[in-house]
């Protein structure tokens, strides 16, 4: 699973994020898109907007402090990468 967060150091929001994806044990790129000018236009781009945070957890983007829609997010990545069970052969 690739986790990207864009934030700043001054957003209390961008904090939030961040401690709830490492209390859910979800590594991820953190993005400081006030001292990287190429890294906000990519938020933007990817978002449509220009207020921190942004998750993007494999293509699908949460904007903003939504801890519901990050857990749903996180939990439907979580199941898509689980491998199928074998269903058991009966002789």
């Amino acid at each position: 699973m690739n986790v990207t967060v864009y934030s700043t150091p001054t957003c209390p929001y961008c904090k939030l994020v961040k401690e709830f994806l490492t209390e859910k044990e979800v590594s991820f790129k953190d993005v400081d898109v006030a001292s990287n000018p190429s890294a906000a236009n990519e938020m933007v781009k990817l978002s449509n907007q220009m207020g921190v945070p942004v998750v993007d957890i494999d293509g699908h983007v949460v904007v903003g402090w939504n801890k519901d829609a990050i857990e749903e997010v996180l939990a439907n990545a979580k199941s898509a990468k689980k491998p199928a069970k074998k269903a058991k052969e009966t002789a």
